[in-house]
């Protein structure tokens, strides 16, 4: 089992920044970010798996930028140019396979026009 721990998130205007981390970033997982909106299904956002091989949902694409920092042995979600359609629950993941993944706690992403 793992424990994910998680930080970031909050309330921002639009064009704003926020980042979320979250640890460990153990290197045998696929290490992803998913966000759920209100009325919406669950949807990836940004996952890097173990050979660094990086992907994002299109709406994010160019303002979104997922990262390992080996430092502190965790990855990260850079938010920019924040719009109000990127208000929603963010969620990480370690994903090892369909039926081995850990999810980190959500956290509430509020972006006002």
């Amino acid at each position: 089992q793992v424990q994910l721990v998680v930080s970031g998130g909050g309330s921002v205007q639009a064009g704003e920044s926020l980042k979320l981390s979250c640890a460990p970033a153990l290197c045998i997982y696929t290490k992803g970010w998913y966000r759920q909106a209100p009325g919406k299904q669950r949807e990836m956002v940004a996952q890097i798996d173990r050979h660094g091989k990086i992907n994002y949902e299109d709406s994010v694409k160019g303002r979104f930028t997922i990262s390992i920092d080996d430092a502190k042995n965790a990855f990260n979600l850079q938010m920019d140019s924040l719009k109000p359609e990127d208000t929603a629950i963010y969620y990480c993941v370690l994903e090892y396979s369909a039926t081995e993944k850990y999810w980190g706690r959500g956290m509430q992403v509020t972006v006002s026009s």
